[in-house]
């Protein structure tokens, strides 16, 4: 799912594409893409774009009159620029959002169509799809604490909750709690404050890293490989690759579609993260560090 650094990269640059544009024409061949009947996405139509910011995990897309078009990605949704007119792709394609200069695809892998777009009257409907959650980047230490102290998650479900931070998904929270060096899984009420002052720190230098490398990624081109996956990340998306810090395995838990990693050398104490659905399975065979898990990978000796 794109995340906040993803998003802010996608609205710098349709700012500098559509703003002073009319949307000419809209094409929508996603069966459940549009989340809302009024008003009617027709009156987007020769409207000027004022504006493209990030709101959450929404691009919203802010047109004259006060009209607004906010737009969620989900996970497999990515936004394409084409020449004027271009065809949607089949199978993958949703939308297109057709300006004099060129087109605006929409496309989401998933056979499962997630992706949705509202259609707003104006700035209060706009921000009523908020879910309260603080901007990680415009918050100082002491307003991140407060946050993070409003519910008891684990670290991972905190970080990934839109009522509590904003724009913070499962790539970056792993990548986030591996420079912190903290548990997934550890409760937001037992940290310490030294803790929390590492979390904080990580948010803010993973988040305006990575910002800072998606931009100089695209340059002057649209941001066209964008993904959950990028080489350079620290932990998600590397099970088993060796911790660029200690060099032990990385881990996984693997819970309904979503994949969370982590060191256990660096964040648990060598401890593995029990998988519940393998736990299960396995009982008294699952290994409880580390080193275990290392023990039983080495092949038997043969005689």
């Amino acid at each position: 799912m794109p995340e906040l650094p993803d998003l802010t990269v996608y609205a710098e640059h349709l700012e500098r594409l559509l703003v002073g544009r009319a949307l000419e024409r809209v094409r929508v061949v996603g069966w459940n893409l549009m989340r809302t009947a009024a008003p009617p996405l027709s009156d987007a139509v020769g409207r000027n774009v004022t504006s493209v910011r990030r709101a959450g995990k929404r691009l919203v897309f802010a047109l004259e009159g006060g009209l607004g078009l906010a737009l969620h990605l989900m996970v497999s949704g990515r936004l394409h620029w084409h020449a004027p007119g271009a065809v949607l792709p089949k199978r993958v394609g949703l939308a297109a959002f057709d300006f004099g200069h060129g087109t605006l695809l929409l496309t989401e892998s998933s056979t499962r169509q997630r992706a949705g777009l509202h259609v707003l009257a104006d700035d209060a409907a706009v921000a009523r799809l908020d879910a309260g959650g603080v901007e990680p980047l415009d918050v100082d230490a002491s307003e991140f604490a407060a946050a993070l102290a409003r519910e008891d998650h684990t670290l991972k479900r905190a970080l990934t909750d839109p009522r509590l931070f904003s724009g913070i998904g499962n790539a970056y929270s792993d990548e986030i709690l591996h420079r912190a060096q903290l548990s997934p899984f550890k409760r937001t009420p037992g940290l310490s404050p030294d803790e929390v002052t590492r979390l904080h720190q990580a948010v803010v230098s993973v988040l305006v890293e990575w910002t800072e490398r998606l931009r100089a990624l695209a340059g002057d081109e649209f941001p066209e490989r964008v993904t959950a996956f990028h080489e350079g990340f620290a932990v998600h998306g590397r099970y088993r690759k060796p911790c660029q810090v200690c060099g032990a395995p990385i881990q996984r838990v693997v819970y309904a579609e979503n994949e969370m990693n982590y060191c256990a050398r660096c964040q648990t104490a060598g401890r593995l993260l029990a998988d519940r659905a393998l736990s299960r399975l396995l009982r008294g065979d699952w290994p409880r560090t580390i080193e275990e898990l290392e023990e039983r990978r080495v092949p038997p000796e043969r005689s």
